[in-house]
């Protein structure tokens, strides 16, 4: 929205207003405005929701003994993505298909994220809506989604898959992309849903492997930088680091308040949201299968649940003390704090091998 005050300082003639032609200094505004939105409207939105919902969010019976989060809040993820919209909105340029498909994206799934926390708390159960009705609903996003990228890109990489370590390399998917960018969106979704069990553990690994995206959108959408690093140019897509700096910063405002002990958790409204964004960006700047690599900790969790259940239901036997994985480490003795700075670490190192990908070709 501020990107239209250039008009006020013409092209090549200075002043203040020239700034918000710059990528990264709107980007500098869009983190500041969400971590202060963050830090300001944080506490009395965490007082609200525990008014709200009085008892928090229902805990597990079975799995490590979490009895000392009892009325804990849930939905926090409000506060993460309304930081974000507001300045995503106010320091983007609102004339960029890409940051609305990316916001689009990332609203729905906070929509189906909340109405699955309402039915929770409401309840008082696990038993929020129906697995079913999610994911059908994550599917019609993901596939909405996977549609308007594909128009959105240049004619000679739509509905293609970029291959990393290997330059100008394309696969043409054709109908098939729709399907494949449908699963990435979902995929990142439902790992980082997952992943979200302890205070601060999925958050901070959505903030590296967003600023990770944050530096390829940047790269991706100038065409000097794509041309001497040998990827493709997609026109567009740098403004997405606008969106990402907003979302680290809300991100950092939100974990001023899930740090352990939380006094707020993220909720699937965070969480599935968070992952549909990254799954979107993914898809616009074609390193689908980069975020596979930033995001291997999601990817790793999400795998150990599948590799749980199917191994139970055909053995009646566990290959995990408990899935997901963080889950597994609590039981074998592991402190919160000790899963959650290890698997940041982990997330980073995921995260610099991913950088890496855009030299070695």
């Amino acid at each position: 929205m501020l990107y239209w005050l250039t008009n006020l300082s013409p092209e090549g003639a200075g002043g203040i207003f020239n700034l918000f032609r710059y990528i990264t200094f709107r980007a500098g505004a869009a983190f500041f405005t969400a971590l202060v939105f963050g830090f300001i409207f944080g506490r009395p939105l965490i007082n609200w929701l525990r008014v709200k919902q009085k008892k928090g969010q229902p805990l597990r019976e079975i799995g490590p003994d979490h009895v000392h989060k009892g009325g804990t809040p849930t939905m926090g993820g409000i506060l993460i993505l309304s930081s974000l919209a507001i300045s995503t909105l106010l320091w983007a340029r609102l004339d960029n298909v890409y940051v609305w498909i990316v916001l689009l994206v990332t609203a729905a799934f906070a929509a189906i994220g909340f109405a699955d926390d309402y039915a929770k708390v409401k309840k008082y159960t696990h038993a929020g809506v129906s697995g079913r009705v999610r994911m059908a609903l994550g599917l019609a996003v993901g596939i909405a989604a996977a549609i308007a990228v594909a128009q959105a890109n240049p004619p000679a990489l739509s509905g293609q898959l970029a291959l990393p370590f290997v330059k100008n390399a394309l696969i043409d998917l054709g109908l098939f992309f729709i399907p494949f960018a449908m699963l990435v969106i979902v995929g990142a979704a439902n790992a980082v849903n997952l992943t979200d069990g302890l205070d601060g553990l999925a958050i901070g690994p959505v903030m590296i492997a967003a600023g990770t995206f944050g530096v390829i959108a940047y790269l991706v959408g100038n065409k000097v930088f794509a041309d001497y690093l040998g990827v493709h140019f997609v026109p567009g897509t740098g403004e997405l680091l606008v969106f990402v700096s907003a979302l680290i910063g809300g991100g950092l405002g939100f974990l001023w308040y899930n740090a352990p002990p939380a006094a707020v958790f993220m909720g699937d409204t965070g969480s599935l949201a968070l992952g549909g964004a990254l799954g979107a960006i993914a898809i616009c700047v074609k390193h689908e299968v980069v975020l596979a690599i930033v995001g291997g900790l999601f990817v790793v969790e999400a795998l150990s649940v599948i590799i749980q259940v199917a191994y139970f239901k055909r053995t009646g036997k566990r290959v995990f003390l408990m899935a997901p994985i963080h889950h597994h480490f609590e039981k074998k003795g592991w402190a919160e704090p000790q899963i959650v700075i290890r698997f940041w670490i982990i997330a980073l190192v995921l995260a610099l091998i991913g950088l890496s990908t855009l030299k070695l070709r």
